[in-house]
């Protein structure tokens, strides 16, 4: 007998943590036999897989509920801001289940309730490496949950609870299944990628038959054999990130390092709550370039903090003086509902946070600009993400291994034919012209 299959649209926003907890709804859904589709229209329901980590984050949310509601009728939502109460329900009330994050159990059983599974089981459906909202060339790999620190701007324990790491022999049975499925780069990622394994207490697993530790340095160690990027986020400043520095060196893994240092002032960084100080950070960066002098350094930080003065904000410039951090991103204070940080007496003008933040990429963008100049002449490997040709010729879109997906800088190469390259390819350019953000070059001849 003929079953109807069911289909199902999906939107996913937040984080990169996010968008894994959505691949792995997205997985499940597959194994069970239902189709994903990509509009509304040829939906039999939809699910929205939330952000609710600061208010603009709220509102995309929240608006792409009622898109969804508006479009299809029939929504579940799950994500962070599932976590918040019942802001949901309150805005939405017609949506048929709410979870929190990293809820695929809960997701599956409430689409259960609406859409009974019709899955044959002697169809294999899924993959090996899983279902994957991100280009084949590359994936994220999710290695714990949740945090243990209590950073006041942040509500993230909150809404993902403490510390779990997830087992060191299944993360690397994971990178597995994906570097044999052709993935060429893998983003590491947690809400704190240092403190994995402090849970279980660096507990040693077995993978393939070898002990591995589950701690961030052994499991570096591990994935460079797979022989593919490796690029870390989210890693807090501890002392035993001197470990992996060295592998950075030797090319185990990328030398790129994505740190949230947030601020240098001592009294603010203090009243964030955050694990450093600039002038450990200062030394340890000179540290870390000694061991490895072309290591990429990317950071994010916060200006208009509660509290901050200018002469605060003056220190967090001379600090950027100091540090010449390769890659900055930076944020304007924003209330978070429920962070402990709206508490905090000192709050700055809207108007004053967001000329800090414009005095700052101006200071940025100029030691952006001198660092990647340097890069003229100089030979690089590249992946290429996207490759664009019209009557005028062809274009390569790359990143170097300085440059993260999405939230870092790009390489521009011309080349005469689309025929000899495709997406996911590592090949070597010379850099001919920079900006402040982007490299442009050709093929290299060695």
């Amino acid at each position: 007998m003929n079953q109807t299959t069911h289909n199902i649209g999906f939107v996913s926003l937040g984080c990169p943590k996010a968008t894994v907890d959505s691949e792995h709804i997205l997985t499940q859904l597959r194994a069970e036999g239902y189709n994903i589709v990509p509009s509304y229209e040829g939906a039999d329901l939809v699910v929205v897989n939330t952000c609710g980590f600061i208010d603009a984050a709220v509102k995309e949310s929240l608006d792409a509920i009622g898109e969804a509601l508006n479009e299809n009728g029939k929504v579940i939502v799950t994500g962070c801001l599932g976590a918040k109460g019942d802001i949901v329900e309150q805005t939405h009330p017609d949506v048929l289940a709410v979870t929190g994050p990293h809820a695929t159990d809960e997701v599956m059983q409430a689409i259960h309730r609406h859409l009974p599974a019709q899955h044959d089981p002697f169809i294999d459906l899924v993959p090996p490496q899983g279902i994957r909202l991100t280009p084949k060339h590359y994936a994220y790999l999710k290695i714990s949950e949740g945090c243990n620190h209590r950073c006041t701007f942040c509500i993230i324990p909150s809404l993902r609870g403490d510390l779990v790491s997830r087992p060191v022999n299944e993360v690397l049975t994971e990178a597995e299944r994906l570097a044999s499925a052709g993935v060429k780069e893998l983003l590491v990622v947690s809400q704190d990628t240092s403190a994995y394994g402090v849970d279980v207490k660096y507990k040693t697993e077995f993978y393939n038959g070898m002990p591995v530790k589950t701690r961030m340095t052994e499991l570096c160690q591990a994935l460079s054999q797979f022989g593919i990027w490796i690029r870390l986020h989210y890693v807090y400043p501890y002392p035993h990130v001197n470990e992996i520095i060295p592998l950075m060196a030797e090319g185990k893994i990328l030398s790129y390092l994505d740190i949230p240092f947030q601020h240098a002032s001592p009294k603010i960084l203090k009243a964030m709550k955050r694990p450093a100080s600039s002038e450990n950070t200062l030394q340890r960066i000179r540290q870390w370039r000694e061991v490895c002098p072309d290591i990429t350094i990317r950071s994010t930080f916060i200006a208009g903090f509660p509290g901050e003065t200018e002469d605060d904000f003056e220190r967090l410039l001379d600090f950027l003086d100091e540090a010449q951090l390769d890659r900055v991103g930076c944020f304007a204070y924003s209330d978070v509902d429920g962070a402990k940080a709206n508490e905090l007496e000192g709050a700055v003008p809207e108007e004053v946070k967001q000329e800090r933040v414009t005095r700052f990429m101006e200071k940025q963008a100029g030691i952006s600009a001198e660092k990647l100049r340097q890069n003229i002449g100089k030979t690089h490997d590249v992946i290429i993400d996207d490759i664009v040709a019209d009557e005028v010729g062809t274009q390569l879109i790359a990143r170097t291994t300085s440059d993260a997906p999405d939230i870092d800088g790009l390489a521009y190469i011309d080349v005469p034919d689309k025929n000899d390259y495709s997406v996911g390819d590592i090949t070597q350019v010379t850099i001919t012209d920079t900006d402040e953000y982007d490299m442009h070059g050709k093929i290299s001849n060695t």
